[in-house]
């Protein structure tokens, strides 16, 4: 199995599977606040937004949710779909027990594996979700991901991630405060903005891993978006 190389700025409690399961779901649980209230949940719409089309109303899609967390975004996104008259089903990925027990028992079928060797074949869902995954890992490792959830996509990627901005490192602190966020999902979080990317490097990328198409776009709440089709389309 190829090695999962994680970013060399910083270190999360996330990062490690081995985290004490109590304290996994209390940060998921953080982050699923974070998602709805400074940007996450809306920066992932925004991108799955430019991967439907009007003719899919009435057709049920597949959604592949790359290091899911607590599930929070693929449920989001199949309300959204529902409104939109589009049927999503979401499938997820997780590599920490705690975390993938936490998406059973919100009903979404979870894989426990690793963002290092996706566990699909080729053009075997319609769509790859990648929501504040890349920032966790290298440029090589960030770069093999994409061109392996290219790989399983039968119509496109969507990469949602953050931004490095200071000043946005200081907003979720005072935001961790006002939103009770436990200390460490605090830390993470300002660590995970010190390991964003900026439009940039993420374009380079993307690219690097055969997206030739990729757009790239600055989203609020310090968040980026990519999106890329791999039917030709």
């Amino acid at each position: 199995m190829p090695t999962l190389t994680l970013s060399r700025i910083g270190t999360e409690a996330l990062d490690d599977p081995t985290t004490d399961p109590v304290l996994v779901a209390r940060m998921l649980r953080d982050i699923t606040r974070s998602n709805r209230w400074l940007g996450g949940a809306a920066a992932m719409r925004f991108g799955l937004a430019q991967l439907l089309q009007p003719s899919d109303r009435g057709e049920t899609l597949t959604l592949f949710d790359v290091g899911t967390g607590a599930a929070d975004l693929p449920l989001d996104a199949r309300r959204w779909a529902r409104r939109r008259g589009v049927s999503l089903v979401p499938l997820a990925l997780e590599r920490i027990p705690a975390a993938a027990r936490m998406v059973r028992e919100a009903g979404v079928p979870v894989i426990l594996g690793c963002a290092s060797a996706l566990p699909l074949g080729p053009n075997s869902v319609d769509l790859v979700l990648l929501s504040q995954v890349a920032h966790h890992l290298d440029a090589d490792c960030a770069t093999q991901l994409f061109a392996a959830a290219s790989r399983i996509a039968r119509r496109g990627v969507v990469v949602a991630d953050l931004r490095p901005m200071l000043l946005a490192r200081t907003g979720f602190r005072l935001a961790g405060v006002l939103l009770r966020f436990h200390p460490l999902t605090v830390d993470d979080g300002v660590t995970s903005l010190r390991r964003g990317y900026t439009l940039p490097q993420l374009r380079t990328l993307c690219r690097r891993a055969g997206a030739a198409s990729v757009k790239v776009v600055a989203r609020p709440g310090a968040r980026i978006v990519a999106w890329w089709r791999t039917d030709g389309a």
